[in-house]
């Protein structure tokens, strides 16, 4: 497959709602459905592209290197086990960089090209950092996005009642701070209060995650 051909195909794969990786996750590890797996792996390939691109090299290069991450990606889908709370993307990460880097030391000298060049000789075409602006690192994006959206609302339920009340009703249903305080009958001030407690617990609790991300 070409490069812009992978790129097309790129730019094709909707974005997973959390509940819906989630759940992906669960039809896979429990029920080992494969259409599943083959859903995730779909899923995470902007991630692959998004650190073959860390190297700059011809796009002949580049597609070897998407291969290589490729099977690196298989490798981590068929062996990540989401009971240990651990971001797919990073734990993905590390096996796709290691296939990469391990093709790159097998290939010794590389063809290396500037990621400003014109794509396949095309001026008209833009550039390769052009092309890249687009919608594949956003699919990666927003992988993480996904499991920090799980792992706060894990940490959510987790608060007292009332502060649960106020973060869920301000972040989560969109309520306004006064319009709140009036539904549960309560002053601004508490309300203020009890978000401000809430908000300290949760970054305690995901304190550690952070500092992996």
């Amino acid at each position: 497959m070409l490069l812009h051909q992978y790129l097309a195909e790129l730019k094709k794969i909707n974005l997973l709602e959390p509940e819906e990786e989630k759940l992906l996750w669960q039809n896979y590890k429990h029920d080992g459905d494969f259409e599943s797996r083959r859903q995730l792996i779909e899923h995470y390939q902007p991630l692959v592209f998004k650190l073959a691109m860390h190297w700059r090299c011809s796009d002949s290069m580049l597609m070897d290197l998407v291969q290589e991450g490729t099977v690196g990606l298989i490798e981590a889908v068929e062996n990540f086990e989401p009971a240990r709370g651990v971001a797919f993307s990073l734990y993905a990460t590390h096996r796709i960089r290691g296939r990469m880097v391990n093709f790159l030391q097998r290939e010794g000298s590389l063809n290396w090209a500037y990621m400003d060049e014109p794509l396949a000789g095309d001026e008209s075409a833009g550039t390769l950092s052009e092309t890249l602006a687009g919608s594949e690192e956003e699919v990666a994006v927003q992988a993480e996005h996904n499991y920090l959206v799980e792992q706060l609302k894990t940490a959510l339920e987790r608060l007292p009642s009332k502060e649960q009340l106020v973060l869920n009703g301000v972040y989560f249903q969109n309520y306004e701070p006064k319009k709140l305080a009036e539904d549960l009958n309560m002053s601004l001030s508490h309300i203020y209060r009890l978000q401000k407690q809430g908000i300290r617990r949760i970054r305690g609790m995901l304190a550690k995650v952070m500092q992996h991300w």
